[in-house]
């Protein structure tokens, strides 16, 4: 194989990693806040998936152009998720969070098998099989849009966190919560409101990844345990990290698929985590605890 086939799948890992890391970013805002690990992460991406499908199959809408609204409504899910279901347990031992997300994982996914069955969904755009020459780098057009949405949903979050003053007052809460207490700061509101945008990332990934691959109702434990090996990789509680491990995993998966075969691509993701983990404990651009 020559260098420019090695570069093509490369560029293509790239682009489907930011993909992986915008749905690693939820899960990472959601810990780095709420401090509750979110083991139905994928099951909530899987719910984004099939409302991308229903849209395209339905009424003909382009999953990127109803980006936007879908993460709207998987942030209205996380928000009432939170604040009716989750929040009660944020103070409870772990493995009753263990317990209770894990359950709500199941009945997702259970309840997506018996409203769409076991045969996989697909979108099938007008542009499903175009792609951009550079030099001699082949671009799938549904991986750059992809991949491009996922970079411009990506800015938008950091610049929420950033500049906001709602954004403030989280990061403030994720930092001192005794101290966000004692100035009077609304920390349940908080804490929905960043379960509800991690619930957006996933929704907006999960609108994108419909371009990628095709979806079905088992397709959520999958990427719940991918966002694990990502946040880990990258940071847990970085938001930047996620960015970082998804494109690595993404351009691991792509370059194992190549050189040995597409069931390996798991294998090789995750011997990435475990070479992390035993020189670099805190990940990629975690910081050590003081």
């Amino acid at each position: 194989m020559t260098f420019d086939v090695y570069l093509n799948v490369a560029v293509a890992g790239v682009l489907t990693g930011l993909v992986y890391g915008l749905m690693a970013l939820g899960l990472s805002v959601i810990f780095g806040v709420v401090r509750v690990v979110n083991f139905a992460h994928g099951e909530m991406m899987s719910i984004a998936m099939y409302i991308a499908v229903l849209l395209f199959s339905t009424f003909h809408l382009d999953p990127l152009i109803m980006l936007v609204p879908i993460a709207a409504v998987m942030f209205a899910f996380g928000y009432v998720l939170q604040a009716r279901v989750i929040n009660p347990f944020v103070t409870r031992p772990e493995h009753s969070q263990f317990l209770l997300l894990v359950a709500l994982a199941i009945i997702i996914a259970n309840t997506l098998l018996i409203l769409f069955g076991p045969d996989a969904r697909t979108v099938q755009t007008s542009y499903a099989y175009d792609s951009f020459q550079l030099g001699p780098v082949l671009i799938d057009a549904s991986k750059a849009y992809a991949g491009a949405a996922a970079i411009a949903f990506a800015i938008a979050l950091f610049a929420f966190f950033r500049f906001s003053l709602v954004g403030k007052a989280i990061r403030a809460c994720a930092d001192n919560y005794t101290g966000a207490l004692v100035v009077g700061l609304n920390v349940n509101r908080l804490y929905a409101l960043s379960f509800a945008l991690g619930a957006a990332c996933v929704g907006a990934a999960g609108s994108m990844m419909t371009l990628i691959v095709d979806v079905t109702p088992s397709i959520g434990p999958v990427y719940t345990l991918l966002a694990f090996v990502i946040v880990i990789t990258g940071g847990l509680g970085s938001m930047a990290g996620a960015l970082v491990g998804g494109i690595l995993i993404g351009l691991t998966e792509a370059l194992a698929g190549l050189l040995f075969t597409p069931s390996a691509k798991s294998m090789f993701a995750f011997g990435i985590l475990v070479l992390v983990l035993l020189f670099r404990p805190q990940g990629i651009l975690g910081r050590r605890p003081s």
